[in-house]
């Protein structure tokens, strides 16, 4: 699946990155994601959603590490980039990725105990 992923990374704009930090990021997405899956589940029952989910994490991580979170815009010509304080929504595609994955990740969320329903 890690290859998979490494695929749609690349096609998504990670092309260009150092293949031996991708396979890694790839790898760690893939282990993030299979840690949460329901019991039984494998990365092929969620289809495409869950290479797509770890692809974007690692989008996310790329995007971080190279000092982009706050850029809210990019141009070619003359090269300008503008960068806004709590701006480009960093950490926006992990939460996508998490988002994509509820229906097939455990239900590890907020629970009420005695409350008569």
């Amino acid at each position: 699946m890690t290859e998979q992923v490494m695929e749609l990374v690349q096609a998504l704009g990670g092309a260009g990155q150092d293949e031996e930090l991708l396979n890694t990021l790839c790898a760690v997405a893939c282990r993030t994601l299979d840690r949460r899956l329901k019991d039984g589940l494998t990365a092929e029952d969620c289809q495409g959603a869950y290479p797509l989910a770890a692809a974007w994490l690692v989008m996310d991580w790329l995007r971080e590490s190279q000092g982009l979170e706050g850029v809210t815009a990019l141009s070619a010509g003359d090269i300008s980039v503008r960068r806004e304080a709590g701006g480009g929504e960093g950490g926006r595609l992990a939460r996508k990725a998490m988002e994509l994955m509820v229906p097939y990740f455990k239900d590890e969320g907020f629970v009420f105990r005695g409350v008569e329903g």
